[in-house]
């Protein structure tokens, strides 16, 4: 589990093409210490598994499925991204809990900025849209953020960054078009499919029926 908060901002050493899988290494720098193997490490808020250590250095091998619905399979040898290490229980959750289960993939369709007030417009598969709600948690490539606008009709929602965010993250390479992992907040999910699911039942509206 992790926070969503972006411990820092890495490079890709290399990615290399092993055929039914791909070894992506990434330059941890300190994040490197006391690293096990079998640790979680959030890359670009995607959750992988270490499978080899040396010195500074993380290795982690993905999976066709993971690189096909996150931004993974884009990325290249001296691309950057965002890691962040799991969290340990005791450590302060400055973010929201985030499982590094990437929903889908957004794309970024619009960047405003207002003096020191970034805004970032993106465009999600419309079948997450009931998941994103005005003020609600959602993690892009790993980092937690509040939703400052809806747009259900278009299927696009924003995010208000400052600079220290843009500077320290991803977002702040994105440019039109760009991709960017999307976490839905799961608390949400959790109370939006339970909702749904109840409504679908005829003998609990009719029960709630009675009682109004």
């Amino acid at each position: 589990m992790f926070t969503g908060i972006v411990q820092d901002l890495v490079r890709v050493g290399s990615v290399v093409d092993q055929g039914d899988l791909v070894q992506i290494e990434v330059i941890l720098g300190g994040l490197a210490d006391r690293l096990a193997l079998g640790a979680s490490v959030a890359v670009n808020g995607t959750c992988l598994t270490v499978t080899h250590v040396a010195d500074t250095a993380a290795r982690f091998d993905v999976i066709k499925e993971t690189l096909r619905t996150t931004n993974l399979g884009r990325i290249n040898a001296g691309d950057q991204v965002n890691v962040e290490r799991s969290f340990q229980v005791g450590d302060e959750v400055g973010g929201h809990i985030v499982s590094g289960h990437v929903s889908c993939t957004g794309a970024l369709v619009e960047k405003r900025e207002f003096g020191n007030d970034y805004v970032l417009r993106f465009s999600i598969d419309p079948r997450w849209m009931k998941f994103v709600f005005h003020k609600g948690f959602i993690a892009l490539d790993g980092a937690s953020l509040t939703v400052s606008a809806v747009d259900r009709e278009a299927s696009e929602f924003e995010v208000s960054l400052i600079p220290e965010t843009l500077s320290r993250t991803t977002l702040g390479f994105c440019a039109h078009g760009s991709a960017v992992n999307v976490e839905v907040d799961s608390q949400t999910v959790t109370t939006v499919e339970t909702v749904e699911r109840l409504f679908a039942d005829p003998n609990w509206v009719k029960q709630i029926g009675a009682l109004s």
